[in-house]
């Protein structure tokens, strides 16, 4: 495995896209969701679009109906940067 290059990432996503994302993977509606979390569709509406924020209860509710941790959620770009030796 010598002779691999790491990938790049393309695209920034906000923590709002990311529940978008797995949510529409799933083929769930915002009402659907709604149904599975007890979150109001507004609220699940709000967060999609980045207008109110995830926070850590909500984050593990919908992880919960998406069936993905919230790390996946609340951390959608992170990745680990490799230190040097010092």
């Amino acid at each position: 495995m010598k002779n691999y290059r790491r990938a790049r990432k393309t695209v920034d996503v906000s923590v709002g896209e990311s529940v978008r994302i797995i949510r529409e993977l799933q083929e769930l509606s915002q009402n659907r969701l709604a149904e599975l979390t007890g979150i109001p569709q507004s609220t699940i509406s709000a967060i999609e679009n980045d207008r109110i924020q995830l926070g850590i209860e909500r984050a593990k509710v919908l992880a919960t109906a998406l069936q993905c941790h919230p790390a996946v959620l609340v951390f959608p770009g992170w990745e680990i940067k490799q230190q040097t030796a010092v």
